[in-house]
């Protein structure tokens, strides 16, 4: 059995790939059922659709956040029930440069699950490679024996977050577009800007220009010069809402620098309490 795909896997390896439990995760913040209708038109042979707010998140409560992750035992349920079994590699992909399929590639890492890797350049690549695609749903499997397993990545509450302020234990990273993080425009979140102290690195900077990720050696030193002398595993990421910010976890990831921790709530969980304090602007460059 050939080593299981961890992080990225290509248009052409997918296609020779056999067995694989392909999920597609297209979403539109703007159009919550945008993606589910792309996918109804056409995806790749096999896959099953699981949306972001109803299968990847828990109900929202007005104080923890656009995306809070759901139960890790029901989520492991879902999936087993879905056909999912141990070991059995899963590869994620969407119609936006692996923004969405990055939530799932680190939820089911979040699960023990380390077979997961995001299709690299997505639909987009799977086309232009001379992919097939169907409409049709599949028929539904035979529930798999996927289980919860020892967590392969962390995540931090937002009261962690707040006590860094004070103890400056870790550095926080921001994946939000730079003018969201700067607090210029907010078109989304009630309250605009970032947590104090925090540096941006805005996702789509892990992009080349035709959307499949950059080398593993541009980014890892693209990130070791962003992090300076920080190590990887004294980094929270964060984003909007627990999303995007899996995109640079699994930037990171793929060039070798893993361990980084992720702040699931993120910016929508942490502007929804006033008590938190909010910076604004972008910070100084270096002389």
């Amino acid at each position: 059995m050939s080593a299981p795909y961890t992080t990225l896997i290509s248009a052409s390896e997918l296609a020779a790939l056999k067995g694989a439990f392909i999920v597609d995760c297209s979403h539109d913040l703007a159009q919550p059922e945008a993606g589910q209708f792309a996918y109804e038109q056409a995806h790749i042979p096999g896959a099953i659709f699981l949306h972001l707010d109803r299968d990847l998140s828990a109900p929202k409560t007005g104080r923890n956040g656009r995306h809070p992750l759901p139960d890790p035992d029901a989520f492991a349920a879902r999936l087993a029930q879905l056909g999912l079994c141990r070991d059995q590699q899963v590869v994620a992909y969407d119609r936006a440069g692996g923004s969405f399929a990055g939530r799932l590639w680190w939820m089911l890492r979040w699960l023990g699950h380390d077979a997961t890797a995001v299709l690299d350049g997505d639909w987009q690549a799977w086309m232009a490679a001379g992919g097939v695609s169907e409409s049709a749903v599949p028929a539904a499997r035979a529930p798999g024996d996927f289980r919860r397993r020892p967590a392969r990545v962390g995540a931090v509450p937002a009261r962690d977050v707040l006590d860094n302020l004070r103890s400056g234990k870790h550095l926080v990273l921001d994946a939000r577009a730079p003018e969201r993080y700067a607090g210029e425009i907010e078109p989304i979140d009630p309250v605009g800007g970032h947590i104090p102290g925090a540096k941006n690195r805005f996702f789509q900077t892990n992009l080349q220009p035709d959307g499949t990720f950059k080398s593993r050696e541009q980014l890892r030193e693209e990130f070791t010069a962003l992090l300076e002398d920080w190590d990887p595993r004294d980094v929270i990421h964060h984003c909007g809402s627990g999303v995007t910010g899996c995109h640079n976890l699994l930037a990171m990831t793929h060039a070798g620098m893993d361990g980084s921790l992720l702040y699931p709530g993120s910016w929508s969980e942490w502007c929804a309490d006033p008590s938190n304090p909010v910076a604004t602007g972008h910070p100084p460059a270096k002389a």
